[in-house]
C-alpha cells in the first residue's frame, strides 16, 4: 500500500470474522445441543456426501502466537485413550447418519494430530475406511509439526490413505521464532516435507504468518522465498490473529514488539510479490497454489469452497466434526463440541448415545442466502446478487442496502459494483473480509471486538 492509500488504514480498521463460516460461531449458544444435533444427523438425506474433521488437541510444545485449542499431554496412554473417544464419537455418528456414506474429504486437525500414538492412529483410519465410502479423488489430509514429527509417521501416513499434508513453519526469522517460543531450524522444515514425499504423501501445504512481533518486511520476504524454494503445493498465509482474550499464552510474546496496521499490510503485500514471482496463484484471501493444484482449478472453476479449516475443494454439503471443539455444519445448524478435552471426555461418558455437543447456532432461511454471498466474496472475489436473489425467489430491493453500503468501498476502489454484479478489486483483495463484511446481519460493533484485527 503506498502513501496515498495510506487513509484506507483509518476507515477499514477494527477487527472482523475471517468467514470460514455464517453465521461465525459468536452466535453460537446453549440453546443448540446434543438433540439438535442427532436431530440433524439423522434428517441427513441418504445420498448426501459428508467430509469429516477429526481434533486433536494435543501437541508436544506451545507456541505463543496460536489460537488454537490444544494443550501439552506427553501422557502416551492419555493420548491413546483421546483417540478411543473419537473412535467411539465416529460409532454414535454413524447410527445416526447411517453406515456407507460416501465420504468425499477427511482432514485430522489440532493441536498437532501425529501426537497420536501410531497405533491408536491407524485403528481410527481403520474403523473410517470401514463405516465410510471414501471418494476416489477424496483429499485426506494432516496437520504435522515438523520439530516433532516421529520418523516412523510419514510411512504410517501413506499406509493409510493420506494423500496430503499441512506444515507450520510460520516465520524462519531467530528473533522472530525467539519472540513466540517456536524454534525451528530450516533442516526440520526440509527434512519433513522431504520424508512425507519420500514416503508418498505427495502433497503438502506450507503455513507462514505475517504480524508476528519482530517481523519485518525484509524478513518475511526472505521466508516466502526460502518457503518458495521447496515447490509446496499450496502455502496459506495468515494474519497474525491477536486474541490474547481468548487465548491467554499470546500475552508471553513481547506485545511492544507487534507491527502496527500499516506495516502488516507491508509485509502482507512483501509475501504476496513473492510468491506471484515464484509461479504460486493467489487463491482468495490467504491462499497461493501451484498452477497444477486442484485448488486452482476450483478457483479458475468457480468451485472453491470455505468451511471451519478455511479454503477447501470439497464440495460435501454436510461437514462432521469429531473430538473436542469440533465443529460440524449441517443443513439444519452448526453444532459445537465441548472445548476441553476433559469435559468432552465427560460427556463422552455421560451415556452411550450421548453426543458431545454444548453449544451451536439453528440456521434460518435468511443465514443461507447471507451465507450464499459472503462464501462467494470469500472464494470467487465476486458475486451476482441478482443471481442469488433468483435462486431463493427474493425481491428486487432485497439488497438495495447493502448496495448502498458498498458505494463507499466502490469509491476507494475495493470493488467494482455493475448492477448486481459485485466484483472485489486487486487492490480490494487486502480487505476482502470488509467486503463480505456488509452482507452480515449479525455484525455489530460491539461483536466485532469478539474478533482479530480485520488487516
Amino acid at each position: 500500500m503506498n502513501a496515498a492509500d495510506s487513509s484506507l488504514l483509518s476507515r477499514y480498521g477494527g477487527n472482523l470474522p475471517r468467514y470460514t463460516s455464517y453465521p461465525t460461531a459468536t452466535q453460537f449458544s446453549d440453546a443448540v445441543g446434543p438433540e439438535d444435533s442427532r436431530a440433524w444427523l439423522s434428517s441427513l438425506p441418504a445420498g448426501q456426501p459428508v467430509s469429516l474433521y477429526l481434533h486433536v488437541p494435543f501437541c508436544d510444545t506451545l507456541c505463543r502466537f496460536c489460537g488454537c485449542n490444544t494443550a501439552v499431554l506427553r501422557n502416551a496412554d492419555a493420548r491413546a485413550a483421546y483417540a478411543a473417544l473419537l473412535h467411539e464419537e465416529l460409532r454414535r455418528i454413524i447410527t445416526l447418519i447411517g453406515p456407507g456414506r460416501r465420504l468425499t474429504h477427511l482432514q485430522w486437525g489440532g493441536g498437532t494430530p501425529t501426537t497420536l500414538p501410531g497405533s491408536a492412529m491407524r485403528r481410527v483410519m481403520q474403523a473410517i475406511r470401514r463405516d465410510f465410502d471414501i471418494a476416489p479423488d477424496a483429499e485426506i489430509s494432516i496437520e504435522v509439526d515438523p520439530r516433532h514429527l516421529p520418523p516412523d509417521y510419514p510411512a504410517l501416513l501413506h499406509e493409510l490413505g493420506f494423500n496430503r499434508a499441512s506444515m507450520g513453519v510460520q516465520d524462519l526469522d531467530a528473533n522472530v521464532q525467539d519472540a513466540c517460543g517456536r524454534i525451528q531450524s530450516w533442516e526440520q522444515t526440509s527434512d519433513c516435507l522431504n520424508a512425507l514425499r519420500g514416503a508418498g504423501v505427495d502433497s503438502i501445504n506450507i503455513d507462514l504468518i505475517y504480524g508476528l512481533p519482530r517481523q519485518d518486511t525484509a524478513g518475511v520476504a526472505r521466508t516466502a522465498r526460502a518457503v518458495a524454494s521447496l515447490r509446496p503445493d499450496r502455502l496459506a498465509v495468515f494474519g497474525y490473529a491477536h486474541v490474547p482474550w481468548k487465548q491467554k499464552r499470546q500475552a508471553l510474546m513481547p506485545m511492544g514488539d507487534l507491527p502496527g496496521p500499516q506495516a502488516r499490510l507491508d509485509q502482507r503485500a512483501a509475501i504476496d510479490a513473492v510468491l506471484r514471482d515464484e509461479g504460486f496463484l493467489p487463491v482468495g484471501l490467504d491462499h497461493y497454489v501451484s498452477p497444477r493444484d486442484s485448488m486452482a482449478r476450483a478457483m479458475a472453476t468457480g468451485t472453491l469452497r470455505r468451511n471451519f479449516q478455511g479454503y477447501t475443494t470439497d464440495s460435501a454439503p454436510n461437514l462432521i466434526g469429531v473430538g473436542a471443539s469440533a465443529i460440524s455444519s449441517l443443513p439444519g445448524g452448526m453444532t459445537q463440541n465441548a472445548v476441553s478435552s476433559a469435559a468432552y471426555a465427560r460427556l463422552m461418558a455421560h451415556s452411550a448415545d450421548t453426543l458431545p455437543v454444548v453449544r451451536g447456532v439453528r440456521l434460518r432461511p435468511e443465514d443461507h442466502v447471507r451465507a450464499a454471498i459472503i462464501e462467494q466474496v470469500m472464494c470467487a472475489l465476486r458475486v451476482n446478487l441478482g443471481q442469488v436473489r433468483a435462486r431463493y425467489h427474493l425481491p428486487a430491493s432485497h439488497f438495495a442496502p447493502e448496495l448502498s453500503r458498498l458505494a463507499p468501498m466502490v469509491a476507494d476502489g475495493l470493488v467494482h459494483v455493475t448492477g448486481e454484479q459485485v466484483q472485489v478489486t486487486e487492490k480490494g483483495r487486502s480487505f476482502v473480509r470488509h467486503i463480505a463484511a456488509v452482507f452480515d446481519r449479525y455484525l455489530t460493533a460491539d461483536s466485532a471486538t469478539r474478533h482479530a484485527s480485520a488487516l
